[in-house]
Order: structure tokens, then sequence, then C-alpha cells
């Protein structure tokens, strides 16, 4: 009798070599493949030859196909052909709608696998020499969306302005503008920032200053969605690296 099964799997920032082995294990082995905008297609290497690959992918502003529809589609899929994928950009519980297909899948008699991916909130910062925490500078870190499921800023944003946290804002390129003044008014413009988009990918941009100015380096180096904002103290080590990097470049041992 065929096994009708969903795997969720988190693909990981962008770079394909941040899947986990576990991740590549589950690809190995899958009769379908639903993929997304944000899981790097060169990750469908590790599939088998016969597999399904279907693009299913959703970015701002332009989504190929609605969540409902892809919810029936990993049901129908499964009880055609037996295992399917989910691959999904990041981690699948982050920002991922993966506890929705799993729910949806449930309902419906399959069985789920879910297999963590390195979430985009930690690794690109990470990427980029800005750790989320450090001793001294803060003692937590907020991730959250930018914009909520009615179109407008996240009522969080406002609470984590007042914090002294780091803040990792997802979909939140649209509204930097809005977000920059929020923080300005809580921290003030001197408050350290970055938006990175594609991140750890051959195509990444970066543009890293202060609240007051970091719309000329945005502008500058053409950045649009999807980007990941950080706002905090911890964003200047991403400066001290390339510092040190170039002195080291200047004085080699």
């Amino acid at each position: 009798m065929l096994k009708s099964k969903l795997t969720l799997v988190g693909a990981g920032p962008g770079d394909e070599m941040l899947i986990t082995l576990k991740g590549i294990l589950a690809l190995e082995s899958a009769d379908v493949i639903l993929y997304d905008a944000l899981a790097n297609p060169a990750l469908l290497k590790y599939c088998k030859e016969d597999a399904l690959k279907i693009f299913v992918g959703k970015r701002a502003g332009r989504h190929h196909l609605q969540q409902h529809e892809i919810n029936r589609m990993i049901v129908r899929y499964a009880r055609r052909h037996g295992n399917v994928v989910r691959l999904k950009g990041g981690d699948p519980f982050v920002f991922g709608r993966g506890q929705e297909e799993k729910e949806y899948a449930l309902k419906h008699g399959l069985e789920v696998e879910i297999v963590p991916g390195i979430s985009s909130a930690m690794a690109v910062p990470a990427m980029q020499n800005i750790p989320l925490t450090h001793r001294g500078i803060n003692e937590s870190f907020w991730v959250m969306t930018g914009t909520t499921r009615a179109g407008t800023l996240s009522e969080d944003i406002h609470l984590a302005a007042q914090s002294s946290a780091t803040i990792v804002i997802l979909m939140g390129k649209k509204r930097l503008r809005h977000i920059i003044k929020l923080f300005g008014e809580q921290r003030g413009m001197e408050e350290p920032i970055a938006v990175i988009q594609n991140g750890t990918c051959v195509n990444e941009k970066i543009a890293v200053g202060k609240l007051k100015n970091i719309m000329t380096g945005v502008e500058e180096k053409q950045i649009s969605s999807p980007a990941i904002i950080v706002i905090g103290a911890v964003v200047e080590k991403h400066l001290l690296s390339i510092r040190q990097s170039v002195t080291s470049l200047a004085y080699p041992n």
C-alpha cells in the first residue's frame, strides 16, 4: 500500500551548502518536491531523476499559488505518489507557514515529518559578522515580521523599539522608512542598522549605517525585497570585522 507522507524541509537561508544533511537525505528519498522561491533550486540536484519537481514559489506581491492551493497539492500528490517534500527557504516554522501545512496534512491522514532548517534570521547576520547577542551589549534578540497578514506594520515592532534587544525584521523592506522613524523616536537616529538582500547568496547586497543615513545606502546599493533588517549596537561588529580584514591584508603575518 502506498504510504502518503509530507516531509517539511528547511532549505536554509540561500547558500545551497547551508542545508542540513537530514534535509539532503529527505530530498534523495522524495517522490515529489514542492519548492519555494526562497529555496535554492540548486538543491534539486539531490532529488531522484524521476521525482516530480514543482515550483510553488511565493514572493512579496507575486504569489504563484495561494496557500490553500499548496495545501491541496500536498495531499493530492502524497496520495498519488507517496512522499512529498515541501522545500521551504530558511526554517519551515519561522514565518514559513509550516504549521498550517502540517495541520492540513494531518487532517487528511498524511504522515508528517519535520526537518528543521537554518533560519535566515540568524544565518544572514552571522555571515556578515553581525552577532545577534554579544556580552556587554545586549541580552536578547527579537525576530519578527515587518508586515502582518492584514498588510500593516506589526504591533510587536513598537514594543521592540523600546527594548535594548537586537531586532531582526523579516519581510519589512517595503516599510523601512516607517521602521526607521519608529526606532529613531525610541532609540535615536544614531542607532546602527543593516539591510541585507539575498543573504548568503552570490548576489547578496548589504547596506550598513545609522538610522539617520541608511536610506542613502539602501538606494545606492539598489536593495529590494526580500531583505532582512537588523537593528542594534551589534551591527557595529560588521564594520569592525571589515577594518580587521583590511588591517590583516596590510600587515600579513
